[in-house]
């Protein structure tokens, strides 16, 4: 199917190709009034005739039609009509002298422009032109599928048209901006990777009468391209500095390597037949190659082939993939300076690192519109990011033969198959030192002095040299971090307020005093914490962790849970509002659209074997049917389904674990002596709490590793249809197993520990074995702190680690594997080979990575207000960490666009709503607040000191007398009562241990705050949501301003180009009359003579 596709739009090519040149044979001229210029007439106009040779007779029957047709559109009727209009002074009449010498003239005319022209232009890929003494370029090949498909569809052979003109005829405007009628052909072939598409421009542009006005620049710009690529200098080793980005003329720059090593396997025949077609076929579509022998390379294993895309190749795929370039300089000023401009003045960089070059208006790229832009010079014109996105395109589409029946393409099937070993485009130079002539500017050490120095960990960051040097898509994902990073300080003060409010507030607080208290907490007497095992024990010995869960547990815990639910709204619709004025100045506003047909899988492709219409472009595109695709579909969800499952078995095991463990640390400790320093603050619950906590880390980080290596694979047998379509089932995936694998465990500290214990006598038991956990007397919000603070911590620090050391010991490795060290490495495109490749989905690992700590920081945050400094110096060195690496460490990535966030702005709003819940509940349920509250309004006694008698009034009494057999601590203590943490009656009444009153009061009540904060907070966020624009209001009236005035600059440019027209046909005219009267002149005189 991918076969007959090609030949159809060849074909199509083919027949359009023919078509526009028999219009343009069809046109005939408009005589002395210079209306049109007369050509000759083709086959089909002949009446089905023989061909015309110039020198013989014409077929009367053509000669009929030509003077028949020139009659009427001069006015005159044709025979056999009715005259209307007699003969006026000034015209000919039919049949006179002078017609007959006008048509003399004209034939004369026509032989003289055949002798300067070829006798076929077609079977030239470059046009001739005057060459350079002594240099002769070879011959090009003959286009020879084209005449193919042109003998197939049964056209005759086409001759050169013969104009009758003096000057170079020109499109009319309408004509001239409108794209030819086979464009749409070669931009749908070049998308799917046909290797002949530059020659079918040529074919295209030969017939083009803008490019026969521009010819002759054109030739000697195809001439010299040609005759560098074959006429190459001596290559010497010494005398090429190792910084150069050129090939060995100095003059091309390199846009891409590829590298490969001599295999020595079986399959080594195939790979080296697979890399000639795969060459071949690139040199095919413009691409020029240059191939540095192995012996030339450090290691004396490796090729490397340099890879370099020539103007025709840069125009005729920006014009495909929709590339907006500058038409003029933008006349809008910009709003850089705010009312704390001087303020912030330390924190910017210097104009010319932020701001790199001018604002421009700028419109999509046209190969027939190059005159419209500011081309200044070709080789700078399009930056490097969009040089290599141009050349990865063509890779990753270009065709390397058939293999089991089937078309293969794309350098990812030739890296996956190890045909080639790396891909990469290459950087501008070394990082540590700027570039030296004739070498471009060093944007790589712009941005490492700039932009990776832990020095400038203040600084704002260079995000359009980011975009211009990496690509929009790594670009906006550093302007989210530091936006995010920008509002996290906000709520990092906040939160220290309310952790500083909490710990001035310790001395005063009555829970720890009445814990604390000798003749209060000292003499309460607790039920033991586990079977057997543990014995009885004092409340006061928890003082410490009391005072501790005060920090966190106080009135600015509701105040600051609030707050963090309208942070949340606020981050969001700040977000939004940047991203919109991102998607203005980086020229994204229309890119969902210009994009939605060239982000094509190549894997998809290739697996397609049907086509179906697109309703929105009428063009035929791959299509797989659902069924095919059901099976992977379910095959994934079941996976993802399993693999939760096992964290969540992962977590249960955890859980065992620290009900195992508990009754051992508990018995060691009351036993050795040596530990009775350390038992005020390390208590059998904050040990096995900890420990739980690390090991929960350690599975944590296992389960990660196996997971993203099935995710990606699971993803890829889904074969999604778009690069988009890939990176949101990915997301899926391992967001859906990352929230489970990293809030199961801080999900089931606030939500379930210590809620279903039941009470002494009758505890619930785990799989009828472990006794379920308790939580502390002052409530679980301190494990749950220490919960959050372990994983949380443990992964940025694990995370940034991993980052910065992992790909500086693999560089470090592949250099002492060399010959020589990175820094005396011969070749520019060696170093970077030694460097690290930033595979694809690294930047999805980095979004995931934010997207996770995100949720740390806004789903648990009632319960640690310390949560988003932690992640606000952790992004500080987060930026420069991937700053750096990016720069020193890792290949230059492809670049690549991308207009927003993508899936990750929806899984945000929805843990934004989701951590108004969360929040609601650990402040209703895991912290104290709420009970402390239902007591202080309505059991209190006591006017001078409300809260005295509340933690007697929160532990229920049991009986001693009333344990099983098997529970029962081992050593018998002269205690008749014991003490635990519930609303229930007494052992006295009627309804022992059942629940009072006040257990009903206090749920009432906890279900009633929930419902009043969620209620209050989601209205405030509906508010803030629907007060903020989306967009802002200058970026709306700068759109429209744009749009304003690249109408106006395409409108003067075509009516000027159509006057400009106008003037030369009507000089060409003009020279044409002054010409003939003189011809007639001396014909009248030698008349007169003889």
């Amino acid at each position: 199917m991918e076969e007959d596709q090609t030949d159809r739009l060849r074909a199509q090519f083919a027949l359009r190709l023919a078509t526009e040149i028999g219009s343009e044979r069809g046109e005939a001229a408009a005589g002395p009034e210079g209306e049109r210029e007369a050509e000759e007439p083709g086959p089909s106009e002949a009446g089905g005739g023989s061909e015309w040779e110039p020198g013989s007779p014409q077929p009367s029957g053509s000669r009929g039609g030509e003077l028949a047709g020139r009659r009427e559109r001069r006015g005159e009727p044709r025979e056999g009509q009715h005259r209307e209009h007699e003969w006026k002074p000034g015209s000919f009449h039919p049949g006179t002298i002078r017609e007959m010498y006008w048509e003399r003239s004209k034939r004369r005319y026509r032989e003289r422009a055949l002798k300067l022209n070829v006798k076929n232009p077609s079977k030239w890929k470059y046009r001739p032109d005057k060459k350079p003494q002594g240099l002769t370029p070879p011959r090009p090949e003959e286009p020879k599928k084209i005449d193919a498909y042109k003998q197939d569809l049964l056209l005759p052979p086409q001759r050169p048209t013969v104009r009758f003109s003096l000057q170079a005829k020109f499109r009319k405007s309408s004509e001239w901006s409108s794209v030819s009628p086979s464009g749409s052909v070669i931009n749908e072939l070049a998308k799917m990777g046909d290797p002949d598409v530059l020659e079918m421009v040529h074919q295209d542009r030969q017939f083009s009468r803008e490019d026969r006005y521009s010819k002759a620049n054109e030739d000697l710009r195809s001439s010299e391209s040609s005759f560098l690529i074959c006429q190459e200098p001596q290559f010497k080793k010494d005398e090429q500095s190792k910084d150069s980005i050129f090939f060995r003329d100095g003059i091309r720059k390199i846009d891409f390597v590829l590298s490969y090593v001599d295999d020595i396997k079986k399959e080594a025949e195939l790979k080296a037949e697979r890399r000639r077609q795969f060459e071949q076929n690139l040199r095919k579509t413009g691409l020029e190659l240059e191939i540095e022998d192995k012996m030339n390379s450090e290691d004396g294993r490796t090729y490397f082939v340099k890879i370099h895309a020539p103007w025709e190749v840069l125009v005729t795929y920006a014009e495909v993939l929709g590339i907006k370039m500058p038409v003029k300089e933008s006349d809008i000023p910009s709003a850089d300076r705010t009312p704390f401009s001087c303020m912030l003045e330390p924190l910017k960089l210097p104009r010319g690192v932020k701001h790199p070059t001018p604002d421009y208006f700028t419109v999509q790229f046209s190969r027939h519109r190059q005159e419209l832009f500011l081309i200044k010079d070709e080789s700078s014109f399009f930056p490097s990011s969009s040089r290599n996105r141009i050349v990865y395109y063509i890779l990753s589409r270009c065709p390397f033969g058939m293999e089991d029946g089937k078309k293969r393409f794309g350098i990812e099937r030739l890296l996956n198959s190890n045909t080639y070993s790396s891909a990469f485009p290459l950087h501008d130079g070394q990082y540590w030192k700027a570039s030296e002539p004739p070498n471009p500017v060093n944007q790589r050490n712009i941005l490492y002095q700039n932009w990776a120095r832990f020095s400038y960990f203040y600084k704002e960051q260079p995000f359009n040299l980011i975009r211009d040097y990496y690509g929009e898509k790594i670009g906006i994902y550093f302007v989210f971090l530091g936006f995010y990073t920008e509002m996290l300080f906000f709520a990092a003060v906040v939160g220290l307020a309310c952790f500083i409010y909490g710990l001035s507030t310790i001395p005063k607080t009555s829970s720890s005093i009445q814990i604390c208290d000798p003749e209060i907490g000292g003499q309460i007497i607790m039920c033991p914490l586990c079977d057997e095992l543990c014995d009885y024990w004092r409340l006061n010995s928890t003082c410490l962790a009391s005072k501790i869960s005060h920090l966190f547990d106080n009135e600015s815990t509701v105040f600051f849970a609030i707050f963090m639910g309208i942070w949340v709204t606020l981050f969001l619709e700040f977000w939004k509002r940047r991203q919109a004025r991102l998607e203005y100045e980086w020229d994204l506003v229309d890119f969902e659209e210009e994009q939605q047909q060239l982000q094509l899988r190549p894997e998809f492709e290739a697996m397609c074997t049907k086509r179906k219409l697109n309703a929105v472009t009428q063009e035929m595109e791959p299509y797989l049917p659902l069924y095919s695709r059901l099976p992977w579909y379910i095959l994934s969800g079941v996976t993802v389904t399993l693999w939760m499952a096992l964290v969540v078995a992962c977590m249960v095991a955890v859980i065992v674990y620290r009900l195992s463990v508990f009754a051992t640390f508990a018995s060691f400790m009351e036993s050795e002596a040596s530990l009775k320093h350390v038992k005020s603050f390390l208590t059998p619950q904050i040990t096995t709490s900890l420990s739980g906590s690390c090991l929960n880390f350690i599975v944590i980080l296992i389960l990660n590793f196996f997971y993203e290596k099935i995710s990606a694979w699971i993803t890829k047998m889904e074969i999604p249809r778009t690069h988009q379509e890939y990176e949101s089932s990915l997301t899926l995936k391992m967001f859906l197993f990352q929230f489970v694998n990293y809030y199961s465990s801080c999900f089931y500290v606030a939500f379930f520990k210590g809620k279903f214990v039941g009470y002494p006598g009758k505890y619930t038991y785990l799989f009828g074995v472990w006794r379920s956990e308790e939580c502390d007397p002052a409530g679980c919000l301190v494990e749950l702190t220490t919960q959050l603070t372990i994983i949380m911590t443990g992964k940025q620090i694990f995370g940034n680690i991993k980052e910065a050391i992992y790909p500086m010991v693999l560089n470090w490795w592949r250099r002492r594997k060399a010959r020589t060290n990175s820094e005396k490495l011969y070749s520019r495109w060696e170093q970077d080979h030694d460097l690290e490749t930033f595979g694809s989905l690294e930047l999805f690992y980095e979004y995931l990575e934010t997207v996770i700590q995100f949720g740390f920081v806004t789903l648990f945050v009632a319960s640690f207000p310390l949560a988003p400094l932690l992640a606000l110096l952790n992004n500080i060195i987060e930026i420069r960490v991937d700053a750096w690496k990016l720069t020193t460490q890792y290949r230059r990535p492809v670049a690549a666009k991308a207009h927003s966030i993508g899936v990750w702005q929806d899984i945000l709003y929805g843990m934004a709503v989701l951590s108004v819940a969360t929040n609601a509940v650990i402040v209703a349920f895991t912290s104290d607040m709420v009970p402390r509250l239902v007591y202080y309004y309505a059991y209190s006694v006591n006017e001078t000191w409300p809260m005295k008698g509340y933690i007697n009034n929160s532990l229920s009494v049991f009986l001693i007398a009333d344990f099983p057999n098997h529970t029962v601590p081992s050593e018998k203590r002269d205690y008749n009562t014991c003490r635990y943490r519930d609303y229930r009656n007494p052992p006295d009444s009627e309804d022992k241990y059942a629940n009072n009153i006040q257990y009903w009061h206090v749920l009432a009540a906890k279900m009633t705050f929930i419902i009043i904060m969620e209620h209050v907070v989601f209205l405030i966020k509906f508010f803030l949501a629907w007060m903020i624009p989306d967009v802002p209001k200058d970026v709306l009236e700068r759109v429209k301003r744009e749009k304003l005035m690249t109408i106006k600059i395409l409108h003067d440019f075509e009516l000027n180009k159509l006057k400009e027209n106008l003037k030369l046909n009507s000089a060409s005219s003009t020279d044409f009359t002054k010409h003939l009267a003189i011809q007639e002149n001396k014909a009248n005189l030698a008349e007169s003579t003889t």
